[in-house]
């Protein structure tokens, strides 16, 4: 256990009751994640990554192991250390951006002053000046994620996790919302755990990646990422790593296939 690590998984295991039996989602996970670092989850699909980040933000109570925030063990979500954003933005549809990015504060009390000068100061540089009164139905996709990466960033939490975030996007704008939000990670220093099913994308972004295996969900191994930012990623030292992390994910993915057959 690293001293000081603002997020510790001490052997995790979750398992879900359906119709046709139990299921098991998650199994003895144990992952330690470093101060202002960026971690991604990587795995096929129904690994139990959606889960095991459910369980860190206190959303889903795991049936085995702690979970520990700043050293605490948690039963819930901590909204004043840690905030989420999915792959569905889920802005209100009858809110504009600006009171979008507030709601969370509006939740604190924060009074409306302040939660306006928050927002507004987010929405600037992250290329949403002059829409900060558009509702969502007027947003491109790229721009309604970014308004609900702000409403997290709003929160002011030093931890930050994000359910595949860019996963509804287009090559090109997921692409363009990496490179952004390298540059928020760089200016805010936040604690990032990340899943995705990219490894391009994983690699684009991680300092470690934690590859996951096919369900239940077990760390199979933990890779580090030692490129430097910006990173090209048909360098040769980026395409040798893609190439280790395929061979893992290609094994377990296979394994996920022959289950679900």
């Amino acid at each position: 256990m690293t001293p000081g690590a603002p997020i510790v998984v001490d052997g995790v295991s979750k398992r879900y009751e359906t119709p046709t039996g139990s299921v098991p989602a998650v199994d003895a996970v144990s992952l330690t994640v470093r101060p202002r670092e960026f971690v991604s989850l990587l795995g096929p699909s129904g690994c139990g990554k959606s889960t095991l980040l459910g369980m860190i933000g206190g959303l889903v109570r795991p049936d085995a192991g702690r979970i520990l925030i700043d050293g605490s063990p948690i039963s819930g979500p901590t909204p004043t250390k840690v905030a989420l954003v999915f792959q569905d933005p889920g802005l209100f549809p009858w809110r504009t951006a600006l009171d979008n990015v507030g709601f969370g504060l509006e939740l604190l009390g924060v009074p409306a002053a302040r939660r306006r000068e928050i927002a507004l100061g987010l929405l600037g540089p992250m290329g949403l000046k002059g829409f900060e009164a558009r509702y969502p139905r007027e947003l491109s996709g790229g721009m309604r994620q970014r308004v609900a990466i702000a409403r997290a960033l709003a929160l002011n939490t030093p931890i930050l996790l994000m359910d595949e975030p860019f996963g509804a996007l287009d090559e090109q704008t997921r692409l363009l919302m990496g490179e952004w939000l390298v540059e928020v990670r760089r200016r805010t220093e936040r604690t990032i755990v990340f899943v995705t099913h990219s490894l391009h994308e994983a690699i684009a972004l991680s300092d470690r990646i934690a590859v996951m295996t096919a369900r239940p969900g077990r760390i199979k191994d933990v890779v580090e990422v030692p490129l430097p930012y910006p990173r090209a990623l048909d360098g040769p030292d980026a395409v040798a790593l893609h190439a280790k992390l395929w061979a893992k994910i290609r094994e377990e993915s296979l394994r996920a296939m022959e289950g679900t057959a």
